[in-house]
């Protein structure tokens, strides 16, 4: 009773503030002035209702309550508003304006006609009541006017062949559809597309005639479309590229050679260098207009994309010059990034006591060997230091962190024999990648990683992106602190001793397959699916029943003296997302994996392809690695073992996550960003294939599972500058599964979590419960 009458004094006391400021947004305004507080459209076919309203200019809509509070608040002087020294915060009142709403009707009148209603009829009504003004627009919009007969004029034969031939099932102008200004505006692009796909160049918009007779009975309308020939000409012109003219130079003219390299390729293909550190065959590559192809705006279109992917120019400039009345000459223009760049980034950290940083330095060189090849240098330490922990400053460095990754790209595939070209799709890469990790742990576990990768990337259709690694080639070195290893095994954890204290060698491949990836940053609706498989150790597994490997005191066959990895993982990431107009949007995800290993290493999964949850992009009430595994508590360890098992203890092979969030925007501007909310709630748990010594309750059973499923939900705000998003989330535990029974429903503690709090302190000292998690990150959480 007691939690619930605190809910309701909080509720209580945030209406109050609401209205409150509700009721004193109106104190400032003048006798004359009357501050816009509804607007309503009426009348009019709700599939309508929001692009009629965007009609109606925002200068007469209703204010943010909060928006107009704080404007309210920085620009009070003596009871009226400012006139000098304008704070520019928040958002000023909306003003009631009898001109921009005679303004406002009689744009909705015509937005109704392009729709078909040509006998709508549209007033308004203005409400005053306390300098608090409404309006409300009535909407008559009679019967809509339907396509009796849709006739087409086109003069040029061929045209008329090629705009039947392209017409879709269910055109956008047909007869029996209701009159629509802007399918035929939409009408008349796709015409202009087509016919620049189809090598009309001089093709232009407005030879394109659309005629309507709505003087007929039964509101019913005639159209006749045009497309015209050119003036004086019998027909359009399909165009032919000749030759094509590369130019490279610096925007600069002072940083280009006095002689620049010269070179002709077969095709007509005449490059110039000014800079002298570019080859012209893999440019040549990703122009795909070439030497007696009919001119395409698609081709043309598309090589901008593939040279602006290749990272390397800063302008792409395409030039059309005619060599006789049906050919053209292509000029390109390009002018080159910096070659080398530098950027250096860093994060706080800090939850329950530990605090640290992230700084990381990134080096890249965008044109290696003369290719557009890129280099990118990745430097990155990280720390955390404990406040429990006695001594100085470095005596209380719990982990430190320092790895070394070096990439080079290569925009196409290399492969020692030929395949199908698949540029259009995408730009193809190779990726050649060494990683270097030294982990330290405050007196529990060093690691040490090595790996080197081969990679290639493609897409086979625009949307659809293939990964394919065939070679992973991987050493660790982990090893655990004596005494700490020592305490683990009078704990009855020898299992987990041996799994994490020696190296292991891995030899193995990877695949990821990924549809809608580029369209993850579009307000539409779509499904996005990434899926991955990771396999280690089937080569050498097979080697090991031809080649006698010797084996370990644990029965592990081992190369140069190191036990090799065997194992499969495989993860997906399925997500639906639903646009609601403006940029309101609903993302809907599930987040399955499992990693089963087997053969030579059975035991227990390393820790690098574990499954952990929480953490800023998954289930966001907890911390990362803080999760799981199932119905674990580490009350069953003793307080110094929970102290140096932290982020060790709590993995698993077997991972379920979903996330439902809600996305909207707030305001357009604030300090330069627009600020957009979001709301969210997370499920899920990561599991052990079978039972652990460490993780009692650990394991994954059919019939537990949904009932070791953990629960948050939370709100957050997104800074978003353009160029990247700024993001503060705050998750809420709902449901915590190390509990057990209705205790499980922790959300029932949260506003009387003192003693439940204290409670947890006894039991799992020195951790420490938080009902919610702050997580501040760039990017969105996916």
């Amino acid at each position: 009773m007691i939690k619930r009458n605190c809910f309701f004094a909080y509720a209580s006391i945030g209406l109050l503030l609401v209205l409150f400021a509700s009721c004193r947004s109106t104190r400032l305004l003048g006798d004359d002035q009357a501050l816009v507080t509804k607007v309503a459209i009426e009348g009019i076919d709700p599939a309508f209702q929001e692009q009629a309203a965007a009609y109606i200019p925002p200068e007469i809509r209703p204010n943010s309550p909060v928006d107009l509070f704080i404007y309210n608040f920085a620009n009070a002087q003596n009871g009226r508003y400012r006139t000098e020294h304008i704070r520019h915060v928040g958002e000023p009142p909306h003003l009631l304006d009898s001109a921009l709403v005679d303004f406002s009707a009689q744009q909705i009148s015509r937005f109704l006609t392009a729709k078909g209603y040509f006998n709508a009829a549209v007033s308004h009504q203005i409400s005053l009541q306390k300098k608090k003004a409404r309006i409300t627009f009535d909407i008559e919009p009679g019967e809509p006017f339907t396509l009796r007969h849709v006739n087409t004029a086109i003069k040029d034969p061929v045209l008329e062949r090629l705009y039947a031939q392209s017409q879709p099932e269910k055109g956008r102008i047909r007869t029996g559809m209701r009159y629509d200004a802007d399918s035929l505006v939409a009408e008349r692009e796709r015409i202009y597309q087509l016919m620049r796909q189809h090598g009309y160049y001089d093709y232009l918009r407005q030879y394109v005639r659309v005629d309507v007779d709505s003087n007929l009975h039964s509101n019913q309308a005639d159209i006749r479309l045009y497309i015209d020939n050119p003036e004086g000409q019998q027909a359009h012109t399909k165009f032919t590229v000749d030759s094509s003219f590369i130019t490279i130079s610096h925007s600069r003219p002072g940083l280009n050679h006095d002689q620049p390299e010269r070179s002709t390729l077969p095709g007509g293909l005449h490059f110039e260098d000014r800079t002298t550190r570019f080859r012209p065959e893999p440019i040549a590559r990703y122009l795909f207009q070439q030497q007696g192809d009919t001119y395409s705006m698609d081709m043309e279109n598309l090589t901008y994309d593939r040279l602006y992917e290749l990272n390397s120019f800063r302008s792409v400039k395409i030039e059309y010059r005619k060599s006789d009345s049906s050919r053209l000459n292509v000029h390109y223009e390009l002018t080159p990034r910096p070659y080398m760049g530098n950027q250096i980034e860093g994060e706080y950290t800090f939850n329950s006591g530990m605090s640290g940083f992230n700084i990381g330095n990134t080096f890249t060189h965008r044109n290696l060997f003369g290719g557009s090849e890129q280099l990118e240098v990745k430097l990155r330490y990280g720390v955390l230091f404990d406040s429990r922990l006695e001594g100085n400053l470095f005596d209380r460095v719990f982990n430190n962190d320092f790895q070394v990754g070096v990439n080079i790209t290569v925009p196409r595939l290399i492969l020692p024999f030929s395949v199908p070209d698949v540029s259009k799709n995408g730009l193809p890469r190779t990726i050649f990648s060494s990683n270097v990790q030294a982990f330290d742990q405050y007196r529990t576990y060093s690691n040490r990683y090595v790996s080197n990768t081969i990679s290639y990337s493609w897409f086979s259709t625009p949307y659809r992106q293939h990964q394919l690694t065939p070679l992973v080639l991987e050493y660790r070195f982990g090893q655990l602190n004596s005494d700490f290893a020592q305490q683990l095994i009078d704990e009855g954890f020898l299992l987990y001793v041996r799994s994490n204290n020696r190296a292991y060698f891995g030899l193995g491949s990877q695949y990821t397959y990924t549809v809608n990836a580029a369209r993850l940053t579009r307000l539409a609706d779509f499904f996005y699916f990434r899926g991955g498989l990771d396999l280690s150790g089937n080569l050498l597994g097979l080697a090991g029943e031809v080649i006698n490997f010797r084996q370990n005191e644990d029965g592990e066959r081992e190369i140069m003296g190191v036990p090799y990895l065997q194992y499969a993982k495989v993860e997906t990431d399925l997500r639906l997302y639903r646009h609601f107009g403006g940029e309101r949007q609903l993302v809907l995800r599930l987040n399955p994996g499992i990693a089963i290993p087997y053969g030579n290493n059975s035991s227990l999964l390393i820790f690098e392809k574990s499954f952990f949850g929480g953490g800023m992009n998954g289930i966001r009430a907890w911390q990362a690695r803080t999760l799981g595994p199932g119905n674990y508590n580490r009350a069953v360890l003793d307080p110094g073992l929970r102290l140096n098992l932290r982020n060790l203890d709590q993995l698993g092979e077997i991972k379920l996550e979903g996330n439902v969030e809600y996305r909207f925007k707030v305001m357009d501007d604030i300090f330069g960003a627009k600020l957009k909310g979001a709301t969210f709630a997370d499920f899920g748990n990561i599991w052990r294939i079978r039972q652990n010594e460490l993780n009692p309750g650990g394991e994954f059973e059919f019939d537990k599972f949904l009932g070791q499923i953990a629960i948050g939900a939370g709100a957050g705000l997104r800074f978003d500058l353009d160029y990247f998003v700024i993001r503060l989330d705050a998750g809420v535990k709902i449901r915590d599964p190390q509990f057990s029974g209705s205790k499980q429903w922790v959300i029932s503690e949260l506003f009387d979590s003192r003693d439940f709090k204290t409670g947890y302190r006894l039991t799992n000292a020195p951790d420490r419960y938080n009902f919610i998690q702050y997580n501040f990150g760039i990017g969105m959480p996916f």
